[in-house]
């Protein structure tokens, strides 16, 4: 095994020799990435993803280097350097040098590995990026996050869908179907539906699994055919869903010892159509497990416990496999160097047991004694001699087996002994046989050098000679007879060309580089002499097959030529046609298993046989139409009769018409570069394609006139059509000017109006807020007279009171002079004289006294009455001022709302003005431009547009102007108007109560 280092180094080789991959690890070259700074670490790599073709894959680790190996050329190449992590890669887009990498900072970049450009930069992600799918196509690719996926077009890079979901329903993979048009979308919940690309309608839902075995998936893989979904998660269960058929239809436990699994890829093949039957599981243990999915056995294993594996990616090819392990390291797998065990082809049929020699030489007999000196040979001896002879058979049957072994460990006689005992190839390996008995060289390199020259000028229009209706197909096809064309310039002239290819096109279709060598190697052996009467059909050949007719079957030839049927009528539509327009798959698959498992003049017997074998028929045909109708037509015929009566010419031809004689054996595609094909008569050739291309620069002359014929036309007509629009346009404008005035004019009625309905509006809600105001000032003046007559009630209760209490005073006062009356009278004869004197001077005090109290009492209530009144009336006084205060506060606020909303709806006016004044300034700046231009042409009507354009310069001016003093005289009474209000505010008495404050804004 051998090691890289890429260290710092940008570019160079990936291996230094020769690398030669073992059976038990099937490692070609494993990759790290060492710094050699002065603290040396690892990078270690992340993703990596394939290219279309499959010999180059690009990887990128977790400092954002990114590099393409190119695994043919044996080359890497740091191609950028992104500063950050990356989550994702795709190298397979329709633009063969751009990358997709999904990174960090939630964004998607392309870019190119040729020029090391950014080629754009795609956002809208609010998480990681973890999958990027491409479409079969390259020009659309899904970026998924664990919120959202998007559908981006690679043509223009803009976003064109949006899968938005619930945040508790997660996203597990958003991905294309290979070779399709439906989307497949995987959630957490284990709902998987398939979309349609291009309208998003939902196509199906896969039902939920079996509750027996339901696991949450995690990881996804589908063939290459798009009906076979493998999916799994974290246990060792593996379910298989039928997508065609909508369910699943098979569960596969693995290992014990794999508890869950972490990615599925399946392997792809050349033979199976897609199908893929062989499945990697990478398990927790870093180990993936190929099995075949319908025997369900473990084919091979890569990784182990101590070198584990963190994902991988298998080329479209099947060729290699790329693993990220564990340690950040990245290995590259040869499949062919895991599978060799398994791709041994299986053991013959048919057992050949020969006999042993009559004398067998005894082992000491064959002993030969080696000394110093001379030789010593044993005695010569009559089984000596037949001992030699033995020998000598076995030396050359050794060299016809050594000629006869073929690649994959297959034997030629072998094969052929099988194919005369079952009549055929088993169908599962007959593409591995064909390969084999073909020595295919499987030249990518030079392949490729001939598809990348694009398509042939003589095959642009090949749809229209076969309209197939496959598109697949005839784009294979097209590319096939393409490569052909450039590898030979004969082939670009050979009209037959695509009816000998297009069974090997239909046949081989999903690998192209296997159907040129097949159609090359055909045209190299079997073809042979085909091209030396070009344009002609082959002449010596068709002379071959008559001779032979002749021989075998004089009565029919006779038949042909008494009805003027030549063999380019009964031999050659069968040659150029290799039999696929009268033999059906099965028996033309069963014919070529005997084609090419014999000498290339088996082809030529094939014609005669078939003619042979149909000879009654013929015999019946009198007409030349029948006999054209029974060559391009299937017919009832056995196939293995005519097999059979090939086998028979091929034994009973005389060697002097056989034409092994003219037919060299069959020689192989040279390995490397394909070999030089020249064997046609190469004036001829030159001659017409000299002409053709006579022809052809002719067209372009006459197509270039013709273009410019129809350009001077076309600019004729453009420029009527401007002038058109131009007239049509300056009419469209006076119409629009005639249009906004009336429109200004009725803007302004509609002014006129809205003030008078706002005069009348303020008139309504001045009489309002004086009703408003007089019905407030009588409920003060009710709740004023209603405090004063509960007031009244209370001093009224008081006095009556007070009133009381005095009476009281006044009979308890009472009682006391009774009693001081009868003690009076009880001393009265005691002091009469005294007393009598006494009591006028105590009576006429209590007189003075009693007049005192009613004096201070009176005077008292005057003093409380006259202060009920000073502060009625201070309240009253108080009352009215704050009445009046608040009504006017009210007043200025209405006034200040109106004015703000008078000044809002003038600016918005103002402000529509202003764009139809710009609208018709530039609608004007667009008639000056093509103005200039038209005055360019018309030199003649110069004066009058120059006067027409200063014109609506001064007009333009004068509306300028205009639109200047308007806004002047608005600015001046919104002043003016401002400087009212601001005088109004500074009332002294409203600064005292304060109440302008929350009016005015």
């Amino acid at each position: 095994m051998q090691s890289t280092d890429l260290g710092n180094k940008e570019s160079g080789k990936i291996w230094h020799r020769k690398p030669s991959p073992g059976t038990r690890d099937g490692i070609i070259v494993n990759i790290i990435h060492n710094t050699s700074d002065y603290h040396p670490k690892v990078l270690r790599f992340l993703n990596v993803a394939f290219d279309g073709s499959g010999d180059c894959l690009i990887a990128g680790d977790h400092q954002g280097n990114i590099y393409v190996f190119d695994l043919h050329g044996n080359r890497f190449n740091l191609v950028q350097r992104t500063a950050q992590a990356c989550t994702a890669l795709a190298f397979n887009l329709h633009r063969k040098s751009e990358f997709l990498v999904a990174l960090a900072d939630y964004s998607v970049k392309c870019f190119d590995t040729v020029t090391k450009e950014l080629v754009s930069w795609m956002r809208g992600h609010e998480s990681s990026v973890f999958s990027i799918s491409v479409h079969a196509s390259g020009r659309y690719a899904i970026t998924t996050s664990s919120d959202t996926a998007q559908l981006w077009d690679l043509d223009t890079f803009q976003r064109k869908r949006k899968l938005n979901i619930r945040q508790s329903v997660g996203i597990q993979k958003v991905f294309f179907l290979p070779l399709s048009n439906t989307i497949l979308s995987c959630f957490k919940d284990n709902s998987i539906f398939a979309w349609e690309c291009d309208t998003l309608f939902c196509k199906y839902q896969l039902p939920a699994p079996p509750e027996s075995s339901s696991i949450l998936y995690k990881v996804f893989a589908v063939t290459r055919d798009g009906r076979i979904l493998a999916a799994g998660g974290k246990s060792n269960h593996l379910h298989l869903w039928c997508l065609e058929a909508t369910q699943l239809f098979r569960i596969i436990q693995m290992p014990t010892k794999v508890r869950a699994i972490r990615h599925l890829e399946f392997l792809p093949d050349s033979f199976d159509a897609g199908s893929n039957q062989v499945l990697g599981v990478l398990s927790q243990d870093g180990i993936m497990r190929f099995i075949n999915i319908q025997t369900c056995k473990l084919l091979f294993e890569i990784g182990s416990l101590d070198e584990g594996i963190s994902t991988s990616v298998i080329s479209p090819h099947g060729r290699y496999i790329a693993s990220v392990m564990e340690n950040g390291s990245l290995n590259i797998y040869s499949v062919q160097a895991l599978t060799q065990e398994l791709n041994k082809p299986p053991p013959p049929l048919v057992k050949v047991i020969e006999d042993l020699p009559k004398n067998k030489l005894s082992s000491s007999g064959l002993k030969m004694m080696v000394a110093s000196g001379r030789v010593q040979r044993p005695a010569k001896s009559r089984e000596s001699k037949i001992q030699t002879r033995i020998l000598k058979q076995d030396l050359t049957s050794n060299f016809e087996n050594k000629e006869n072994e073929l690649s994959g460990g297959l034997n030629k006689k072998r094969l052929q002994i099988l194919l005369k005992g079952y009549g055929e190839y088993p169908t599962k390996y007959r593409m591995f046989i064909w390969r084999s008995l073909l020595q295919l060289p499987e030249n990518h390199t030079a392949f490729s050098s001939l598809i990348d020259k694009g398509t042939h000028v003589a095959f642009l229009n090949l749809q229209k000679k076969y309209p197939i209706k496959s598109r697949k197909l005839l784009r294979v096809l097209q590319r096939t007879l393409s490569a052909l064309a450039h590898w030979s310039a004969i082939f670009s002239d050979t009209p037959y060309l695509p009816l000998l290819a297009f069974p090997f096109v239909k046949l081989f279709q999903n690998n192209q580089l296997i159907c040129f060598e097949v159609v090359a190697t055909l045209i190299i052996n079997w073809c042979q002499h085909w091209f030396e009467y070009f344009p002609n059909p082959p002449i010596n050949i068709l002379s071959t097959i008559e001779n032979i007719l002749a021989f075998h079957d004089k009565e029919l030839l006779q038949h042909f030529i008494d009805h003027d049927i030549t063999s380019q009528l009964y031999a050659w539509p069968l040659l150029e046609t290799v039999f696929s327009e009268v033999l059906t798959r099965e028996e033309w698959l069963k014919l070529f298993d005997n084609v090419f498992s014999n000498h290339p003049s088996f082809l030529l017997m094939t014609v005669v046989a078939y003619n042979i074998c149909s000879r009654a028929p013929l015999l019946n045909c009198t007409l030349k139409d029948d006999f054209e109708y029974f060559f391009h037509h299937r017919n009832n015929l056995d196939i293995n009769v005519v097999i059979r009566e090939v086998y028979h010419l091929m034994e009973t031809t005389p060697a002097n018409i056989h034409p092994d004689s003219m037919l060299n054996v069959f020689v192989a595609l040279t390995k490397g570069q394909y070999p030089i094909f020249n064997q046609y008569p190469k004036f001829i050739v030159d001659y017409q394609t000299q002409e053709r291309e006579r022809i052809r620069n002719d067209e372009l002359d006459y197509l270039r006139e013709r273009q410019t014929v129809e350009d001077m036309h076309a600019e004729v007509d453009q420029q009527r059509i401007k002038d058109e629009a131009w007239y049509q346009k300056q009419e469209l404008l006076r119409k629009a000017e005639e249009t906004r005035r009336e429109m200004l004019l009725q803007e302004e009625e509609k002014m006129l109006q809205q003030r008078q309905r706002l005069a009348a509006v303020r008139r309504e809600l001045k009489i309002k807020e004086l009703h408003l105001q007089d019905a407030a000032r009588r409920r003060f003046l009710k709740l004023q007279q209603d405090q004063r007559e509960m007031e009244l009630r209370r001093l009224d209760d008081e006095i009556e009171r007070k009133v009381q209490m005095r009476d009281q005073e006044i009979a308890s006062t009472a009682k006391d002079l009774e009693m001081r009356q009868l003690e009076l009278e009880s001393q009265k004869r005691l002091y009469e004289k005294n007393l009598t004197r006494n009591q006028e001077v105590i009576a006429k005090e209590i007189q003075e006294d009693a007049d005192a109290y009613r004096r201070k009492v009176d005077l008292e209530e005057h003093m409380f009455h006259k202060l009920i009144e000073t502060d009625q009336t201070q309240s009253r006084k108080t009352q009215k001022i704050i009445e009046e205060n608040l009504a006017k506060a009210e007043q200025a606020c209405l006034n200040t709302d109106w004015k703000i909303q008078t000044l809002h709806r003038q600016k918005c006016n103002d402000l529509q003005r202003n764009e139809g004044y710009q609208e018709v300034a530039n609608l004007l700046r667009k008639n000056r431009r093509k103005e200039i231009e038209v005055l360019n042409a018309m030199l003649e009507e110069e004066a009058k547009k120059c006067k027409e354009a200063e014109e609506k310069e001064f007009h333009l001016r004068w509306q300028k102007k205009a639109s200047a003093l308007s806004d002047e005289s608005r600015k001046w009474f919104l002043k003016q108007e401002m400087s009212a209000a601001l005088e109004h505010a500074e009332n002294p008495f409203n600064k005292v109560f304060h109440l302008w404050d929350c009016c005015i804004p």
